[in-house]
């Protein structure tokens, strides 16, 4: 199917997107008569807004996700590629630095609804591509009751497994992130405290969001290192996508021997 044209750049943009595979920007007859709804993977980015220690804006889980999305969308290959709804903001948020959160019984009622619309389209294959450390539990919990309650593929991945992780304790690319955001953005971090002490709490959620301690890339370092972070992660991701599209559908799991 012949990808639309993408909005002219006068146009406000609900988010960063590949054109050929933004649902919104195709019209209802158009995915209406798409005609692989049952091998096409259709990507739900859930993406939180929280103050990471890292120098950048709220928005910086949307502005990390999106891109590697959206590179990711251009590297798949023709007969595999994915559609994508626009990315929910409005995510669980287990830390005081988190900006617009929600409790988890709304955020796994959000993602349901807005699967429960995918499903109703045709689409039986749905990924949730997550960016939030707090809400990876949560995603698994939504993707087993959606596959148990409505019958649904449902698969997930998170920012974390492609070595973009805004965890506060347990990431080891809270640097590599705050790089890539100073290459997305165009300008470097803001000054945001004291750096990381040595003693930090281990229990999952109790964990505070310090920012880091060593300077950051300048600009014009962060634009050199950013392009291979973000060609790496997308990467990793297409082979995910490609891998999720070639799996058989899930009526076909069930009775495959």
């Amino acid at each position: 199917m012949t990808a639309p044209a993408a909005p002219s750049a006068t146009i406000p943009q609900l988010c960063v997107a590949d054109e050929a595979t933004f649902w919104p920007w195709y019209s209802s007859p158009r995915i209406g008569a798409w005609p692989d709804r049952e091998g096409t993977v259709v990507i739900l980015p859930l993406a939180g807004m929280a103050d990471w220690g890292l120098g950048h804006p709220l928005d910086a889980e949307e502005t990390v996700l999106m891109h590697v999305l959206r590179d990711a969308c251009r590297l798949v290959p023709p007969g595999s590629k994915p559609l994508v709804v626009p990315p929910l903001r409005f995510a669980f948020g287990a830390d005081p630095a988190c900006a617009f959160p929600v409790d988890q019984p709304t955020a796994h009622a959000l993602i349901a609804e807005v699967a429960s619309s995918v499903a109703a389209a045709g689409f039986r294959k749905i990924a949730i591509l997550n960016s939030s450390p707090w809400s990876e539990e949560l995603c698994s919990a939504a993707a087993r009751d959606l596959r148990v309650s409505r019958g649904l593929h449902m698969f997930q991945v998170h920012l974390s497994a492609l070595d973009l992780d805004f965890h506060p304790v347990r990431s080891r690319s809270r640097r590599r992130i705050q790089t890539l955001l100073t290459a997305l953005y165009g300008s470097e971090p803001e000054p945001c405290g004291p750096g990381e002490s040595e003693a930090r709490p281990a229990a999952w959620g109790d964990e505070s969001v310090v920012p880091l301690a060593d300077p950051p890339a300048r600009l014009e370092e962060a634009r050199a290192e950013g392009a291979p972070i973000l060609a790496a992660a997308a990467g990793r991701l297409a082979k995910l996508i490609s891998d999720i599209h070639d799996r058989l559908p899930l009526s076909a799991e069930l009775t495959a021997p």
